[in-house]
Formats: C-alpha cells, structure tokens, sequence
C-alpha cells in the first residue's frame, strides 16, 4: 500500500469547561462565609458592582418553594475508620476522634428524638475535671484519690502519661506500690485509655475495655511497627491467625482512639448561620426559603458605568470597562443561579424527608444522592457540591444539608430504614436500659429484630459507636458514678 499525506474529516464531541463555567461549579461547593470572603473580593476588584439593599417585606428578593411527599432509598455509609498504621509511624499526625462518628449532628432544639450533639461547638469541661469529677466515687481512700488526680494533671492534652512513676513516686514521698494503684485507677477512667505511658498500651487499655485482649490480639499490639511498615505476612505469623483474624482484628484496632484525651477542653467554634430557612406553611406544606441575610445582594452601578464610559477616551479603557461589566452581570447571574439550586435541592430534601420533618429522627428513611439528582434533574455531582457545607434550619434545629443523606437496612415493611432512625432507636433503649442489666450488643441486635429491623450484631456495635454510646462495660460503669 503507497504511503502518502491526505486529508480526513472527523465528527468528535468534546466538553469544554470555560473559566467562567469552573467558577459557577466553584461557587456551588463553598460555604457562606467562603462566598462571603469571594465576594468581598469582588467589589474590591470591580468598581461597577456595589451591596444593594434587600427587600424584606415582600420577600421578592428571597426565594421560596414549598414540599409536601416522600419517597426513599438506600445510599453511603459515612462511618469512617483511624488508620492506626499511619499512627505508629507518626503519632502526631492522629486525628482526636476516633472515626467520623458524628457526620452532621443537630444544631438545635433538644430532644430524644432528635440526632447526636457531640459536634456541637460548646465549650465543655477538660480533660483534667472530666477526670477528677470521677476520682472520687471510684478511690478506695483519700490517699489514692490524691495520687490519682495528681497523675490526671500530669497528663498530656492526649491523655498519655510522660512522667516515670518513680520520679512521681520521689516527688509525693509514697510507696512506687502507691504509685501504681493511683495509675491504675487513672486507667479504669472514662474515656478508656487516658493514663497511658504508650501508644501500644492505650490500645491495650481499649481492647480490655472492649473484651477483645486476648493472647492474639496482645501480640498485634506488641508489635505495631510491623504495622507500620506493611507487613501483615509476618504480622499474621506472629499472632498465629488466619487472613480472615487477622482482618477482624485489624478492624478492631482501627476503631479506638489513640488519643483518648483530644476529645475534652476544645474551643468553642462560631455559630453556624443556615443557607436554608424551611418553616410550616398554611395547610400544612413547608415553607422553603433562601436565607438572604446570610449574603449580601450585589447590584452592578448602572450610573457609575455611564459616567466612566463617557470618560472612556481610547479603545482599552472601553474594552477594560466592558470587560468589567461582563464580570460583574456573569458574577451577579452565577451567585443568584447558585440559590436556585440550593433552593431547589433542599426542596427535595424536605418533601422526601417529610417524616422527619414532621416527626423526628425516627421517622427519616433512607436517601441517595442520585434520587435527589434524578429527580431534580441535575447530576449527581452537583448536589453532592449543593449539600456540602450547606446548612438547613428548621423547627427542630439546624442540621448540615448531607445530614439527611443516609444509608439503610433492611425492615419488615419492606421499604427499608435510615441508619439515622436506627442510631436514635438504639440510644432510646440504651437510656431506658436497667442499670443493673445494662443491655449487650447481641441483646440490642435481638430487640431490634424482633421490631423488624434486620441487623447483626456488629452493625449494631458500628452504630452505637457511631452516635458516641460506650460499651455495656462502660455504660455500667457510667451509670454507677451517677448513683443509677
């Protein structure tokens, strides 16, 4: 076949994404007080856009909708798992929780029936009083309580212990014997773990708690640097297990906290101004609306631009204002586009959440993203960047916009429930438990199958750490400091 040029025609489809389109997709993902910052950088930077003023009384300036029915499926789990091997090779790279236990807890009203607080931004004890306020219904005499709570101040903002005993021990003039009883008092405290003089024995002190230290499992955590450095084989060899054990107990590991103590004396954070404001309607619908005083209302000074063009003498000047112009209506088109999506989005949420609108956390039902896209008519893509840092008040508090996203599990009305509904079921009978029987993790897999939830045991254990709920052990233990 002769070689030789020629010309071809080819038909292709290609997606080209325009500055000005990845902006508008930017400005969907950030949170008010990013946008804010935005677009105080834009009226720095264009002189024809100013804050106009915005009209209340009619509402005209503030977009509203209203939702009604329900519909649902399953979707994501967000629990998520500490990398212990990233730990032990580095111990100041831990995060403070152990998992993302606490996605988008509620922001409001309290409640039974109402999610988890923990992620509130409130001021609470530290680690110290949260410590010493146990000492007291737990010491056998005055003597070890003084030793305990002196070791509960030598403790490091992790709960780790960095003082050698017998240092301590020359320091108070007591018995080294002494010494070691005050610690292990300081050990039995909630949060399990504190009083550790290592990484590998705050895991132990956790895994006792938990009734998982056995012989295997105490050679895993003897022996963290093979963790560390990947190697499982051996890993596997040493504690004398199987790959499937091995997985357990890998997974155990994963969920307890190396640093026990982060979780007590933080600061308090701002508060949290919704995006989304839904209130009951007239006949009992919602109202749904944009909270305008979250932003300010940029307007494009239409006489300042007609004074500047009439000043504009050569063809850059013009074309710089122009382009000024171009700017300020694209930037002014973009931000109101971006409400209408967020409206339009958080509508959907609330006619398919309507049961735990109207209801509570018991009521709410399993939700994907695609469902909401699909029936939005938008890609899934862009609701995930609408609902990401977004924040919907209502009668029942204020609640991140991902919040109402869930997964589900099976239950005998065949539609399924929301892993939420379960978690606020779990922690109802957790409270209404007998003190003296304090109910097991098989005992709460068995109530919950027999109200027609399909749940094992472990996926209980999951969501009852999850919402913050301690062990039976550490439940008993809790109840007994309060006198239950």
């Amino acid at each position: 076949m002769a070689l030789g040029p020629r010309l071809d025609l080819r038909q292709t489809q290609s997606l080209v994404m325009t500055p000005q389109l990845q902006q508008a997709i930017k400005l969907l993902a950030l949170s008010n007080l990013e946008i804010e910052s935005f677009v105080s950088e834009a009226l720095e930077s264009n002189p024809l856009l100013e804050v106009g003023e915005v009209s209340r009384e009619k509402g005209e300036d503030a977009p509203e909708a209203s939702a009604g029915e329900h519909e649902a499926t399953p979707d994501f789990d967000g629990d998520a798992a500490l990398d212990i091997a990233d730990y032990a090779r580095d111990p100041e790279a831990a995060p403070g929780d152990s998992g993302d236990w606490a996605q988008a807890g509620g922001m409001g009203l309290g409640g039974e029936d109402l999610p988890d607080l923990e992620n509130r931004s409130t001021e609470g004890p530290s680690l110290a009083e949260h410590l010493s306020g146990q000492i007291g219904a737990l010491a056998h005499d005055t003597r070890e309580a003084l030793i305990a709570g002196r070791i509960v101040h030598e403790l490091d903002e992790a709960g780790y212990l960095h003082m050698e005993l017998r240092e301590l021990a020359e320091e108070l003039g007591a018995p080294l014997a002494e010494i070691e009883r005050g610690l292990a008092l300081v050990q039995s405290l909630e949060p399990t773990g504190v009083g550790a003089r290592s990484l590998s024995e705050c895991l132990a002190l956790q895994a006792k708690e938990a009734d998982r230290y056995d012989p295997c499992m105490a050679r895993l955590i003897d022996n963290l640097d093979l963790l560390a450095n990947g190697d499982i084989a051996k890993l596997r060899r040493l504690c004398e297990v199987d790959e499937e054990d091995i997985a357990d107990m890998l997974a155990e590991l994963r969920s307890y906290d190396p640093k026990p103590g982060c979780r007590y004396g933080g600061g308090g954070e701002a508060a949290i101004v919704p995006d989304v404001l839904v209130t009951p309607g007239e006949g009992g619908g919602w109202q749904i609306r944009i909270n305008e005083a979250s932003l300010p209302r940029l307007v494009v000074n239409r006489e300042y631009y007609v004074e500047l063009e009439a000043g504009a003498r050569d063809k850059a000047s013009r074309a710089w204002l122009n382009e000024q112009l171009g700017e300020a209506d694209w930037l002014i088109r973009a931000l109101d586009q971006r409400q209408k999506t967020i409206l339009k989005t958080a509508s959907e949420i609330v006619t398919l959440q309507e049961g735990f609108f109207r209801e509570g956390v018991s009521a709410m039902r399993p939700l994907t993203l695609r469902e909401v896209a699909e029936r939005i008519e938008m890609h899934e893509s862009t609701v995930s960047r609408v609902t990401s840092n977004k924040f919907l008040s209502c009668p029942r508090g204020t609640f991140e916009m991902k919040y109402f996203f869930s997964s589900g599990v099976a239950a005998a009305d065949g539609e399924g429930a929301s892993s939420e509904a379960i978690k606020a079921r779990i922690r109802a009978l957790c409270d209404a438990e007998d003190p003296k029987k304090v109910l097991s993790d098989q005992k709460l897999a068995d109530m919950l199958n027999e109200e027609g939830f399909d749940l094992a045991r472990r996926t209980v254990a999951k969501y009852r750490e999850a919402i913050g709920i301690g062990s039976s052990a550490q439940r008993r233990r809790e109840k007994k400091l309060r006198g239950l």
